[in-house]
């Protein structure tokens, strides 16, 4: 059985986290799939997905350490590719990867106890973002 749903969201560009864990377990109960598993997609190449503790210190490091290694103030070839400035955020983004999967169980998302489901949009503006969750399974 599949099922598929979606999750909007505004965010605020420049490694905006946001926690999106509640809203995908209301997409896998929504779907009546006991077991199998759940599927986020970011379409675009400037968000990512993954998962965090989601506690202030964590998101102030995970910025600190992008910033340190892929600062967004540098002059990426990109940015001569398309005029624009967010080579950073493309960079990140491959890194990151735009796309997570976890397993479900009794109709719900494996996760570890301070483990949370994020969103991340390394873009360098607002954008009004929808990421694809894809529930597969029994």
């Amino acid at each position: 059985m599949t099922y598929s749903g979606e999750i909007h969201l505004k965010t605020k560009g420049y490694s905006d986290i946001i926690d999106i864990t509640d809203q995908v377990n209301k997409i896998v109960k929504n779907s009546n799939i006991k077991t199998g598993i759940v599927n986020i997609f970011c379409p675009g190449s400037t968000g990512g997905l993954t998962t965090i503790e989601y506690e202030p210190g964590l998101i102030k490091d995970i910025k600190v350490f992008l910033d340190k290694y892929l600062p967004y103030n540098y002059d990426y070839a990109h940015h001569q590719t398309w005029h624009d400035d967010n080579g950073a955020s493309h960079l990140r983004s491959a890194f990151i990867k735009t796309s997570f999967t976890a397993p479900v169980r009794n109709n719900k998302v494996v996760l570890g106890t301070w483990q949370q489901i994020i969103f991340i949009d390394f873009d360098t503006r607002p954008r009004t973002r929808k990421l694809i969750v894809t529930v597969l399974g029994d």
